[in-house]
């Protein structure tokens, strides 16, 4: 079984899965993709690099009863998603305090409130296999938990539950 963690930066998915119970590799795939160089250039305008696609899913290839992590991850073949969903104004916050530019922390923000990874995920895989968990006010403890549940099959999928639109009036 592989199963997805993913988000906007800033929901809480490294703190989260760094907590998990279950017996799961988890593997971060942002460490992976600079470390095993999985890229095609750089976005210098982002400042960012550019991920392969293809070379991630290919590394991914055969690796089973892992937790991927990640604001890619739902790109990937997974059993289920789990979306890290947080309020817009508290993701701004966090990517400031991580010392992201005021433009990159408003368009994570905006992104999160538009709902551009949950739409991603429900595409690639369904709303059958989405699970979204808003951590805005919960401790990382309390997602991980619910993130095993997930795993352990406990948790029905739950696409379309959070609502930010209002971020953006």
């Amino acid at each position: 079984m592989r199963v997805a963690v993913t988000g906007t930066p800033g929901t809480g998915k490294t703190t989260a899965t760094d907590l998990l119970a279950s017996d799961f590799e988890v593997i971060h795939l942002n460490e992976v993709i600079r470390e095993r160089e999985l890229t095609t250039g750089r976005d210098d305008e982002r400042d960012t690099l550019i991920t392969d696609l293809d070379a991630v899913a290919s590394w991914l290839d055969d690796r089973e009863d892992v937790v991927v992590e990640s604001h890619l991850a739902h790109e990937f073949d997974a059993d289920g998603v789990i979306v890290l969903r947080c309020a817009p104004e508290v993701i701004e916050r966090r990517l400031h305090e991580r010392g992201e530019s005021a433009e990159s922390a408003r368009e994570n923000a905006e992104s999160e409130a538009l709902d551009v990874i949950l739409g991603h995920a429900v595409q690639n895989h369904g709303e059958d296999a989405v699970y979204e968990i808003d951590t805005t006010d919960r401790t990382p403890e309390a997602v991980a938990a619910e993130i095993d549940a997930v795993i352990a099959g406990e948790r029905e999928p739950s696409a379309g539950t959070v609502d930010y639109t209002d971020y953006l009036r």
